[in-house]
């Protein structure tokens, strides 16, 4: 039979630092290179899996061609000069769409957050447009601004815009009131309320929302440019899988999926240098 002992009253535990502790820089640094490894090493290794079924013909690669077929193909067409109207002609929109839809649901969100009134009258008409799928309305903006830019640009708009709102109003609304009888406390105007108070604290949130819109606002452009627009990364995949080149389709995915990463890893990385107060992502790492 095993005896359990009762340590000394006296006894002292000691904890001994471990490697984070020692050395935090050099723990940061290892925790960073593991993570950017494995970012890296899982879409290559589903890339030469893909492209060892197409060599090994475990699939049809008419239909889903290798990765240095559509490889190739990208680059040909960009050195042609084939390749870059078209993802232009979808970054303006999504440009434009985005800057309009952010600053009219910023706008609006810190109005309907900061007055109640506002709030109770907007809010219900607001949450029932919401939840309208956006291309329904595409048609409603080509009765509204014909054919062109027009209508790809309010789509954009309009999507970005409910994202940003509720973000915007949301993170007002939740401010804690200790922090805005604080600033009464200390007779800030209106305009120092909201540049010391409610900006720094509804700031972060607010910012996510962008950035979820960010993606958004891409996938929403390319759904439209399928429908309706002669130029533009969404007609190019969709007519290109109409003249079953499908090796020029998947460039053209490729292509948005690597403007979708950009467009969202700016709008994170403007959100980092704004808000230097807020906590990092999780997953990117600690400084």
């Amino acid at each position: 039979m095993t005896t359990l002992t009762k340590p000394p009253a006296d006894a002292v535990l000691v904890r001994r630092p471990g490697p984070q502790e020692l050395h935090p820089a050099r723990a940061h640094r290892r925790r960073r290179a593991l993570e950017l490894s494995l970012a890296l090493a899982v879409p290559l290794f589903l890339l030469l899996l893909w492209q060892l079924a197409a060599a090994q013909a475990w699939i049809d690669d008419r239909v889903y061609p290798a990765p240095s077929t559509i490889l190739a193909d990208g680059w040909s067409r960009a050195a042609a000069g084939d390749l870059w109207p078209d993802v232009w002609a979808t970054l303006k929109r999504v440009v434009a769409g985005y800057a309009v839809g952010t600053a009219a649901g910023y706008a609006l969100g810190l109005l309907m957050g900061s007055l109640s009134l506002v709030r109770a009258a907007l809010e219900p008409l607001l949450d029932a447009l919401y939840v309208v799928p956006k291309l329904a309305l595409l048609p409603v903006f080509l009765n509204m601004f014909g054919l062109g830019e027009g209508p790809q640009v309010a789509l954009v708009a309009a999507t970005v815009f409910f994202f940003v709102w509720i973000s915007t109003m949301s993170a007002v609304v939740s401010i804690p009131s200790g922090h805005r009888d604080a600033g009464r406390v200390f007779g800030a105007s209106r305009w120092q309320m909201f540049r010391h108070v409610i900006l720094p604290a509804s700031l972060p949130s607010v910012l996510v929302g962008a950035r979820i819109a960010a993606g958004v606002a891409v996938l929403v452009i390319v759904a439209s440019e399928q429908i309706a627009a002669t130029n533009g990364l969404g007609h190019l995949i969709f007519d290109s899988r109409a003249l079953f080149q499908n090796d020029v389709m998947f460039v053209g995915i490729v292509c948005v999926a690597v403007l979708g990463v950009i467009f969202s890893e700016l709008i994170r990385r403007a959100g980092r240098l704004l808000t230097p107060w807020a906590p990092r992502d999780r997953g990117r790492g600690q400084s």
